[in-house]
């Protein structure tokens, strides 16, 4: 039979054997019959008759009782070991017992060794591949059998009765099912054996023949498993730590919160309620009982069988009367060097005690179900009427120091020897106990404390003596005034426990002295000392035993009494008034007496009568002319919050964990689910609609989103697996949309799906199976946010979510003292707490007293029933008979509680108060149990009905599963105050009711996170006591009340309490930051304003496009009066007056401002600012009050309080636990799913951050069983995240506002900042010279060769850069600046555009298109790249250069290589004539930007086949090489890794056409002619991102086009090959307002262009070039008579990248210096051979910063000096925006600007060559003054020029008018003279 309680006995057969054995036992002559059945576990109620005529009687409370041991039943029982049994069977004395069956199988059954009785098959090979149900808990395992030794037989057994590894902890007895024909419930072995025909000689042992767990093979076949590993078999024990420990009573088997049970029947092993069940009682008839209990207990002792169906006598010798019982604890056998510390407590396997017999009728006897404490020791087996007590093991885990691991104690602060003593534990038991106050019971988590505290102060304790520790015992148990009691036993605890029952028992009805805890010590010599303690107070047996329960138990137990009729008697009782009146007839006579009259609703008073149907249409004046418009806003804690959570999910894209890629997404979308409400429904889509977040992420357009936002919340209820598949198909459809799954109040459903089961009424599970379903865990463009206010249950060791990932809502504590008294500030859990230190008259945290104490006489008489019942029928009388005094029966007041009778008056008559317009107070009343809050809501109403307080205030059940229900004339009033003009408009949410007067009796479970009217003034959590002991049980009852409140109101009685203690100004902030949260809400109203913007965030906090037409984007500060300042006042007077304000702003909070305000009479204040029309009828009929702020003209403010809240003692006291002695809510178990990790653990500070709270939790709790995390993946899931904060603090707002920001960013990371610069505007020629050739798709070469080339630079880059003269300079070119401002490098202007399919990206941009593009597969390591040296003779260096080419190896077949494979030849070019797509090698220098370049121009080639070289320099070539591994690398010589840009285009060009020879050389081979191999290359920048093509009639038109189709535009140009350069224009948004431009134009072309390299060989790029190298090479093209043609109709845009790129050198000095100084410009050059100080920069770069930034110098008579510009010949150089350049080229042939009549300024010859002779000096003319500068390589050169020009005729130099650049000799600094013209 099992050792469980939960056990009933099955068979009517084995009923009946039991009865013959126990006669013949009884009639046998022998002198000792065997004990029979010792461990039957029965279910209450089970035993007929009365056993107290045969209990002998001991007095518990003698002084010093020796107990009378002989007057015990002290028969032992079975143990389980078994070892009895086997020693009996090899007894050499005692023949082998053949086991006797019990006769013949039943006829008609099957006998065949292997099968069944009913003949199907049970043999391992038949049932291998045979589909087998296994009932969860249950294992298969295969049985011998000695008739069919080849064959194992397949059993189902429950896993509870196996042992596990090591093995130990399999609970005694059996249970089966049979797999053959699928009979279930075999309670014995020995019927199972029967079943299945084991056919046995000897008694059937589970040990002996369930021999080995049967597994799955790899097919998926049952095949022979592991052994079952019954070790130890002779001496098999139990630890106590087990879940199910030696006693079927004793463990934590019974408590499922302990062990979590979680099915929907009651896993405690009895109901409270004692039901009797279906089994016919065992026949224990009085008289048989009797002589069992005649018989002595040393007759008895010998060794009990385990449950026989037939017994035979067994001739033992008899066991002499003075034999000792076997120890409950067996001595310890200790290998050498383990020997047990002396005297501390060591993990001693307990062992079965003895048998205690739980007298009849104890209950009803005694009015109190005594509670066992397990303690150390070994509890006996009990029954009988085991119904009538309780095992707890509430404390044992304290006792289990010895359990700790190393680390744990060293966690602690402990050692191994600093464990405590078996007898200091007792005596720390005693001195608690003892100190424990009359209405407290013991917790575990506070005597935990004790005991750790005693482990640090005192290391092992003192040692106390067995002779010490009764008398020791005593004197702690004395100082209790006897409430505790010692009881000292010296043989087990069986003893002591069953002398406590008997007495009790024994003494009168209802005795009033019992003690309240009896400590029962058993100083044994065998076993050491043991101890239990038994709780008979009755409130403290009752709350431990009600303890135990989890919620869903007792509710199940609630309405098991109210269905079954139990609650008949206490019903009754309350049938009479206090006075002792029938009720109803009362109710009745008041009714008559009416005579259809009714009390009037508002605007009167209590004895104001008017007709019925006058009340009913009574209605309040409509105030539908002030129009209300809504407005959203986010507060900035809000902002803070989204603004974390959005940084969290960067963090987790950044982690490089590939969880996340934000770079793919470009859409965001939600779904909400919430826990099974319909009204937190309703209440989560209204915000979803007023914060126009569906609108702004695009998801609905404005028309839809108001009827659509209900389709983003989803209940989890049976309806959520369709609408999840639904959601999860989109997340599949949509991979570029990011969607965020948002679970809120996330912690109120936490079951497994494995273990979810219908319970009382509620789908468990479900949240598991939505969340945590693999299709969510694999989704990677899914982001799971789970939302709590109580998110321990999120924290444990096996949290799904990474403690990285979480965020806290902030902390506010600084912010009180900046906030103005006016302002509202939330109010949350920990202030409620400190709350009670304010020393107010009326305190907001109430324990209803006077309630308390008719409770306790009520439970008293009602022993059977659960407390909660008592409670809830006593709460309704209070508030009928409240009622009743305020209407008819005064004389009833005195039997009220003041709290009862307050809160009532204040609803009947608030409304009556001049200026409320009707307006009351909403009085919450929590009722857990649907059954009794129905109860509840049916009399109260019927009680309202008949005083005719009908239309005065409504009485509504608040239950998740059903919607609002209002009746229809409360409707019209709210309407009326809301001035809502909708026909049939019903509220959906609590906040609909602002203002009405009702009571609201809130039931289910959990209150699931619904935000209640801030008209709440009352929440009465009366009925919430002692089986509220999990943090988060009780802590989100009073959250209900959590809201937010005045500043002034904090603060006030925190002043008041100042002067008493220093530390108390803390009080006026939170003191716990994680729940509390300090407003600023002194802010402008519209969002819309520049002022509430965040740093940073240009939209973060926008007001939503939909709610808002822009003409409410102004701040409204302005029109609200100094009084007021708008956002700040939350409400007026406590009336609520909510519909007095024009203006209702919306705050996306979930309760701002949802507290009431004490009665006052202001009148009602306004604030009118510019109010806009509502986004549609249905939002301005959906107010949130507690979302609502008004502006007050009044001078006085209203004052918000927070709601008051009445509470049972048991809450109180740890709610107010800092306070009081008893230790407070936080320090509990965090919530019933969690079990702690340890016994021990350190103090919980109250005052852990967020962040603090959620690591302890990880550290010391662990989820259980039932628990949706314990089976979760070892790490967590890397797109979870959790967002906790304080109930009703806003976290909504925050999710959704996380949502916009998110989305913002999303498409912020799809933009670029483009350049957005107009071009320089040309002079127009007339419009009939540039009418557009016909055709304008592709250039005329002739037209083109006719326009003009535009010398001029137009493109803004080259703003402060030099102009070039021309004939035509554009008006107004330079306004004359400040020489200080030229120095300052302006600000370019940018756009953001959004990235098209076809934009280059960087290397952060991952996509499914081109990852192959530009990842190296993990195949290809970097070693596949081939490393190829190039080497030519440049002509212009003189000498050969050596290039190096980095080729993939799927890029190879681009270039030619020599037959050995190994040398690189050339790169192949196409033909003129080939079809191919693109025929133009791409070349991008880029330098500094391997990450930030836009060197993936895969989407912007279409994905085509192209050939794209990046240029580098060498010392880059590696971090190039690892960020595009596919991509060809070009790597320049060394001597380049200082040059500019100058340098690289030069090489490129070089390489080109030395490639473009040795092509034409290779393909003439092939017959190929010259001149048709393709001439061009592409040099594109690596910022250019976007190409648009134009329309040619309307440039405004603009198309985003791809690289591809720009350059196959250009390739098909007709006769290309005469082109030397072809590119597009820069693009602005100037564009689209200019006049259609010319088609084609001939102008400076740069950043992206296709260059002839045929053409163009004698025109080379200056090699040592830093800046404006393109404008030089243009101008030499042009001079070249080349052509350059800009093809108008596409454009470029270029992404502005603040990374890399040819950036300026740093210039510091060669040397190091100890305080270094800024080094400017004007010091870049110096005197030759000067003492300057050297510099470490190039001299060329030396040289054009001092040109750019010294150039007045140089040429003061050029400055601001148009028509006077400075001549350059051969060479363009930036001389610094205020100079213009007249640019001339010496040439032959060359074409040059007509100079005739032009007087130059100055002359620059820089570098000069051949071509420039004194002759073509003499050509031009120069003012008088004029300067000239020339520049040269060396001082050498420079003086061999000055002579060959001979420019001393005209110029006067003087010594110290020579410079070089301040660079040291090594560096070969450039010289230049500088001179006068004369």
């Amino acid at each position: 039979m099992g050792n469980s309680y939960a056990g009933q006995l099955k068979s009517a057969r084995f009923e009946e054997a039991l009865h013959n054995s126990i006669k013949a036992s009884l009639r046998s002559s022998s002198g000792d019959p065997q004990p029979i059945f010792t461990q039957l576990y029965l279910e209450p109620d089970q035993y007929p008759g009365n056993m107290d005529d045969v209990k002998p009687k001991v007095d518990l409370y003698m002084p010093c009782g020796e107990p009378k041991g002989q007057d015990l039943l002290n028969g032992r029982a079975s143990n389980g070991l078994e070892e009895l049994e086997e020693e009996e069977d090899s007894d050499p004395s005692s023949p082998p017992l053949p086991y006797l069956h019990q006769g013949p199988a039943p006829d008609g059954c099957c006998t065949m060794d292997g099968f069944c009785q009913a003949g199907k098959d049970l043999r391992l090979v038949s049932m291998a591949t045979e589909p087998i149900e296994v009932p969860a808990g249950f294992e298969l395992v295969g049985a011998k059998s000695s008739s069919v030794p080849e064959h194992i037989l397949v059993c189902a057994v429950d896993r509870r009765f196996l042992p596990d590894e090591n093995g130990k902890n399999a609970l005694l007895g059996f249970s089966g099912n049979c797999v053959g024909c699928g009979e279930k419930g075999f309670r014995y072995f020995t019927e199972f054996s029967n079943h299945i025909n084991l056919k046995l000689a000897t008694q059937p042992k589970k040990q002996k023949h369930l021999k080995y767990y049967l597994v799955k093979n790899s097919q998926g076949a049952l095949c022979k498993g592991p052994l079952i590993c019954w070790k130890d078999c002779k001496t098999r024990q139990f630890s106590n730590s087990s879940a199910s420990t030696s006693k079927p009573s004793s463990s934590s088997s019974l408590s499922s919160k302990e062990n979590g049970g979680t099915n929907g029947h009651s896993s405690s092993p009895f109901s409270l309620s004692g039901r009797t069940h279906a089994h016919p009682p065992l026949p224990l008839s009085p008289s048989q009982v009797g002589h069992a209990h005649g018989i002595s207990s040393a007759m008895i002792s010998g060794p009990p069988k385990k449950r026989h169906r037939g017994w035979h006598p067994n001739p033992l010798v008899p066991v002499p009367p003075t034999a000792i019982p076997v120890p409950a604890i067996r001595p310890i056998v200790c290998s050498p060097g383990l020997l047990p510390v002396a005297g501390v407590l060591q993990p001693q396997p307990v062992t079965a005690g003895e048998t205690v017999i739980v007298p009849d009728n104890l209950l009803n006897t005694s009015g109190v179900r005594p509670v066992i404490l397990i303690g150390h020791g070994t509890l006996p087996y009990f029954y009988g009427n085991v119904g009538d007590i309780v095992v707890s093991p509430l404390l044992v885990s304290c006792y289990k120091g010895n359990q700790l691991t190393e680390k744990t104690l060293a966690s602690l602060g402990l050692t191994g020897s600093q464990l405590l003593s078996v007898e200091t534990m007792i005596l720390l038991t005693l001195q608690y106990l003892a100190r424990l106050g009359s209405e407290q019971i013991p917790l575990r988590e506070e005597f935990e404390q004790i005991v750790l505290k005693a482990m640090l102060v005192c290391p092992g304790g003192p040692s106390i003596s067995p002779a010490q520790l009764p008398w020791l015992a005593r004197l702690e148990a004395s100082v209790s005034g006897g409430s505790v009691q010692v009881l000292v036993t010296y043989n087990s605890l069986g003893e002591g426990i069953s002398e406590s029952l008997r007495s009790l028992c024994d003494g009168p009805p209802y005795q009033q002295c019992l003690p309240t805890y009896v400590v029962i010590v058993c100083t044994s010599k065998m076993s050491g000392n043991e101890f239990c303690v038994l709780a008979l107070g009755k409130y403290q047996a009752r709350a431990l035993a009600e303890g135990m329960l989890t919620t869903n138990e007792f509710l199940k137990e609630i309405s098991y009494e109210l269905i079954t009729g139990k609650v008949s008697v206490l019903a009754s009782h309350f049938k009479t008034t206090s006075l002792g009146d029938n009720l109803d007839k009362q109710l009745v006579r008041i009714q008559r007496r009416r005579k259809g009259q009714v009390i009037q609703p508002f605007q009167g008073d209590v004895t104001d009568h008017i007709h019925s149907q006058d009340a009913a249409t009574m209605v309040p004046p409509s105030e539908s002319g002030e129009l209300l418009s809504e407005m959203f806003q986010i507060h900035p804690p809000q902002l803070n919050v989204a603004r974390s959570l959005l940084s969290q999910v960067c963090s987790i894209a950044d982690s490089g964990s590939q969880s996340l890629d934000l770079g793919r997404f470009c859409k965001v979308d939600f779904l909400v689910l919430v826990p099974p409400s319909h009204i937190l429904v309703n209440q989560t889509a209204q915000r979803i609609r007023q914060s126009g977040v569906l609108v702004d992420l695009g998801i609905e357009d404005a028309s839809s989103a108001h009827q659509r936002s209900d389709k983003y919340v989803v209940r989890l209820d049976g309806d959520v697996h369709g609408k999840m598949e639904a959601f999860m198909r989109k997340v599949k459809q949509n991979p570029y949309t990011l969607f965020v799954l948002i679970h809120d109040n996330s912690h109120v459903d936490l079951t497994s799906a494995l273990s979810g089961s219908v319970c009382h009424g509620e789908l468990q599970g479900l949240a598991d199976r939505v969340v945590n379903c693999q299709e969510v865990l694999e989704a990677m463009n899914l982001l799971v946010l789970q939302v709590s206010c109580f998110p321990f249950t999120l924290q444990t060791r096996q949290s799904r979510i990474s403690v990285h990932n979480e965020v806290h809502w902030p902390a506010n504590t600084d912010s009180l003292g900046e906030l103005s008294p006016k302002e509202l500030v939330y109010f949350g859990l920990r202030d409620y707490s400190s709350s009670l230190q304010w020393g107010v008259a009326s305190p907001i945290l109430r324990c209803d007293d006077a309630f308390e104490k008719m409770i306790n006489t009520l439970l008293e008489r009602h022993p059977h029933l659960h407390s909660m019942v008592i409670r809830s029928y006593l709460l309704i009388q209070q508030y009928t008979e409240a009622m009743m005094s305020l209407t008819s029966s005064p004389s009833l007041r005195d039997h009220i509680t003041p709290e009862t009778l307050a809160m009532v008056e204040d609803l009947i008559s608030a409304p009556g108060r001049e200026g409320t317009k009707g307006r009351g107070h909403m009085l919450l009343v929590r009722v857990p149990s649907l059954q009794l809050a129905m109860l509840a809501r049916e009399r109260l109403e019927d009680v309202r009905d008949k005083l005719g307080l009908q239309f005065c205030f409504a009485v509504l059940l608040g239950s998740p599963a059903a919607e609002l229900s209002l009746p229809r004339h409360f409707a019209n009033r709210l309407k009326a105050w809301r001035g809502c003009e909708i026909e049939d408009w019903v509220p959906h949410t609590y906040e609909d009711l602002e203002g009405l007067p009702c009571i609201v009796i809130l039931t289910g479970k959990d209150p699931l996170g619904e935000t209640f009217p801030r008209s709440l003034k009352y929440c009465d959590l009366r009925l919430i006591d002692s089986s509220y002991l999990t943090r988060t049980a009780l802590e989100q009852e009073v959250g209900l009340a959590c809201s937010y409140v005045s500043l002034r109101v904090v603060k006030e009685p925190c002043r008041s309490m100042a002067p008493k203690d220093p530390e108390t100004d803390k009080t006026s902030g939170p003191q716990d930051p994680d729940l509390e949260l300090h407003m600023d809400l002194e802010r402008p109203q519209s969002t819309g304003s520049a002022a509430t913007r965040g740093p940073g965030s240009l939209a973060e906090n926008r007001v939503s496009s939909s709610d808002i037409p822009d003409s409410s984007q102004k701040p409204s500060t302005s029109s609200c009066p100094p009084g007021g300042k708008a956002g700040s006042i939350m409400m007026e007077d406590g009336m609520g007056t909510t519909s007095s304000s024009p203006r209702r702003v919306k705050q996306e909070c979930d309760s701002l401002g949802s507290a009431t305000s004490r009665p006052s009479n202001a009148p009602p204040s306004f604030c009118s600012s510019s109010s806009s029309s509502s986004s549609s009828p249905s939002s301005s009929s959906t107010q949130h009050p507690s979302q609502s702020t008004q502006c007050g003209r009044g001078s006085k403010s209203p004052r918000v309080s927070p709601r008051t809240v009445i509470l049972s003692r048991a809450a109180y006291n740890l709610l107010a636990g800092e306070s009081g002695s008893q230790l407070s809510s936080f320090s509990l178990l965090p919530h019933a799913d969690v079990g702690w990790s340890s016994p021990l653990r350190p103090l919980f500070t109250p005052n852990l951050q967020g962040s603090e709270q959620s690591l302890f939790y990880r550290q010391w709790t662990v989820a259980r069983q039932h628990h949706a995390d314990h089976e979760a993946p070892p790490g967590p899931h890397p797109r979870r995240l959790l967002l906790s904060g304080p109930p009703q603090v806003g976290k909504t707002g925050a999710y959704l506002q996380f949502l916009r920001i998110l989305f913002r960013m999303l498409i912020r990371l799809l933009e670029v900042d483009v350049y957005d610069e107009e071009e320089l505007e040309e002079a127009m020629t007339d419009l009939s010279e540039a009418t557009p050739p016909a055709s304008t798709q592709w250039p005329d070469i002739e037209e083109i060769r006719k326009l003009p080339f535009d010398l001029f630079p137009r493109d803004p880059k080259f703003r402060r850069a030099s102009a070039v003269y021309t004939d035509k300079m554009p008006k107004g070119l330079k306004d004359p600046k400040l020489e200080g401002e030229s120095k300052m490098p302006a600000k370019r202007e940018t756009v953001s555009m959004r990235l098209s399919m076809f934009a280059a990206h960087n290397a952060f941009h991952h996509c499914d298109q081109c990852h192959q593009y530009c990842e190296a597969s993990p195949a290809t390591q970097l070693s596949e790249c081939t490393f190829h040296a190039f080497t030519f003779c440049s002509s212009m260096l003189g000498e050969e250069v050596q290039l190096h080419f980095i080729i993939p190896k799927a890029k190879e077949q681009h270039f030619v290589f020599s037959q050995q494979g190994s040398h690189l030849e050339s790169m192949r070019l196409p033909l003129i004539s080939d079809l191919s797509l693109l025929k133009s090698p791409i070349f991008t220098p880029t330098t500094g930007r391997q990450e930030h370049g836009l060197l993936n121009i895969f989407h912007a080639m279409e994905g085509t086949a192209h050939l794209h070289i990046l240029v580098v320099k060498q010392y880059e070539m590696h971090h190039y090489r690892k960020y595009w591994p596919n991509h060809i690398l070009l790597v320049l010589p060394a001597m380049f890794n200082s040059a500019g840009v100058g340098a690289a285009r030069f090489m490129i060009k070089e390489l080109s056409y030395h490639n473009l020879e040795l092509e034409r050389n290779r393909l003439e081979e092939q017959g190929v002619k010259r001149q048709d191999v393709w001439p061009f290359i592409v040099m594109m920048d690596d910022s250019c991102v976007l190409w648009n093509a134009h329309q040619p009639q309307d440039s405004s038109s603009l198309t985003n086009v791809s690289l591809k189709t720009v350059l196959q535009h250009m390739e098909a140009t007709p006769k290309i090959s005469l082109y030397a350069v072809c590119g597009a224009r820069k693009w602005s948004s100037a564009l689209a307002r200019r006049l259609p431009a010319r088609p084609f134009s001939r102008c400076h072309l740069h950043d992206f262009v296709m260059l002839n390299v045929e053409l163009t060989q004698n025109v080379q790029y200056d090699l040592n070039r830093y800046s404006c190298e393109e404008v030089d090479f243009n101008l030499r093209a042009n001079s070249s008579g080349l052509l350059l043609c800009r093809f108008n109709h596409f454009s470029l845009m270029k992404k502005q990248i603040l990374f890399g790129g040819h950036k300026d050198f740093l210039v510091k000095p060669k040397l190091v210096m100890e305080n270094p100084t800024p080094i400017s410009p004007p010091q870049y050059i110096c005197a030759p051979d000067s003492e300057h100080t050297l510099l470490a920069a190039p001299a060329q770069f030396l040289l054009e910063k001092f040109l750019q930034s010294c150039s007045h110098r140089l040429f003061p008579k050029a400055v601001q000096n148009s028509s006077n510009p400075v001549l350059s010949i051969d060479s363009y150089l930036n001389i610094g925006p205020e100079v213009s350049v007249c640019y001339v080229s010496s040439r032959p042939h060359s074409t040059n600007l007509d100079h005739q009549g032009l007087v130059f300024s100055g002359l620059l010859l820089y570098l000069c060559d051949s071509f420039v002779v004194s002759g073509l000096l003499k050509k031009f003319s120069f003012l008088k003054g004029a300067t000239l500068c020339v520049i040269c390589q060396d001082r050498n050169s420079l003086r061999q020029t000055i002579v060959r020009l001979e420019l001393e005729d005209k110029w006067q130099f003087r010594l110290r008018d020579e410079f070089q650049t301040a660079n040291c000799s090594e560096d070969r600094p450039l010289y230049f003279l500088t001179g006068r013209h004369v």
